[in-house]
């Protein structure tokens, strides 16, 4: 009974704080947006705000830059979702127009089990591994789980059973699929550089140093990769299946209530888990210049710098898509297919071909 407890610790790290962390993402976002397009943004929920407890009580001024006002419109804005009436059109396709959703929320979870976090930890004797499961094939379960957001976008549009979200939905389907071409040709140079297919491997193939980092060896596969990510993460400037100037809302047009809440969710996980998965593959993951000489000083201490190391890595590529979010205006979708078949494929094959030569054997 015990070594199951102590299994699910590593669970309720990975997914408790998954699932934490996406309020504050939200109110992070409406933040970040609202500075660069000179807006006040969110400011009204919380202690800090206007209408706050410090301005009213204690008498503190508010000034139009206290960047924590509106701290809980998260939480507001959760109140707001949970309450609203759970509408169903009555044309709509039901069983598929309700699974929907859980089919854009699952995958980006799911990726989560093969991504190491941390380094292994003894804890009251007993040694317990920062990761849900270390599976010998985890960059393939990745494709596997991440191939299947795809049907939760293009279900939703069905379903609906109307135009907007239909066209949403094709949209979303034939992006993935272009992408996911790009992403798999530039995982496999990955997977030639590492000479593994274990995340847990590559992570500890770029423990020798900063030199030893993806990063450094693979920086086209680099590039490609987040490009791919905002694509399958329907991010501007890639946020075709949505594009409410076109589109209303796109694929999630006639959803309300938790049902719409879970495919925002589904999109800010999917973002942490790009975001890790490019630390794991690219930026060493847990490591950071300085943790063998940490680890020889502190013992096993240095897992508590480790875990910050990697969330650190994996906010700063989520801050990255938000900022490219609010910078960049959106492709045509024309523009967006060719970037994908006649831009980033053959660049991606001429990669793995360049990385096949560098790494075959000595006299072949």
């Amino acid at each position: 009974m015990a070594d199951y407890l102590w299994k699910l610790l590593p669970i309720l790290l990975v997914f408790g704080g998954v699932l934490g962390i996406v309020p504050f993402l939200v109110f992070l976002e409406r933040k970040i947006c609202a500075y660069i397009q000179d807006r006040v943004g969110p400011n009204r929920v919380g202690l800090l705000g206007p209408d706050g407890f410090l301005e009213a009580v204690v008498g503190v001024p508010i000034t139009k830059k206290r960047i924590l006002g509106g701290f809980f419109q998260p939480l507001a804005d959760a109140i707001k979702l949970i309450t609203k009436e759970d509408f169903i059109p009555s044309h709509a396709e039901k069983f598929l127009f309700t699974m929907a959703p859980f089919f854009a929320l699952l995958p980006p979870f799911l990726a989560f089990i093969v991504i190491p976090v941390g380094p292994d930890v003894t804890l009251f004797g007993q040694s317990v591994m920062l990761q849900v499961a270390d599976l010998n094939v985890g960059v393939l379960w990745i494709l596997a789980v991440a191939s299947l957001s795809a049907y939760g976008v293009a279900m939703g549009g069905w379903a609906s059973n109307s135009k907007y979200s239909l066209l949403g939905g094709i949209r979303a389907t034939a992006q993935m699929i272009s992408y996911e071409v790009a992403m798999g040709i530039v995982l496999l140079s990955v997977l030639m550089h590492y000479d593994s297919v274990s995340l847990r491997d590559m992570v500890g193939v770029q423990s020798a140093g900063l030199g030893s980092w993806g990063l450094w060896h693979q920086p086209v596969a680099f590039i490609l990769f987040v490009i791919c990510a905002f694509a399958e993460n329907n991010r501007l400037p890639f946020d075709l299946p949505e594009c409410e100037a076109e589109l209303v809302g796109g694929y999630h047009t006639e959803y309300n209530s938790m049902k719409f809440g879970m495919f925002f969710q589904g999109e800010y996980i999917a973002m942490l888990g790009m975001g890790a998965l490019t630390t794991a593959l690219f930026l060493g993951g847990w490591h950071f210049p300085g943790y063998a000489w940490l680890k020889e000083t502190i013992g096993a201490w240095v897992t508590v710098f480790a875990l910050a190391a990697f969330a650190a890595k994996v906010m700063a590529f989520v801050l990255f898509q938000m900022w490219v979010r609010w910078t960049l205006p959106r492709f045509r979708y024309d523009q967006l297919m060719n970037l994908g078949w006649k831009g980033m494929i053959p660049i991606a094959l001429l990669n793995l071909i360049v990385t096949a030569w560098i790494n075959l054997p000595k006299g072949t």
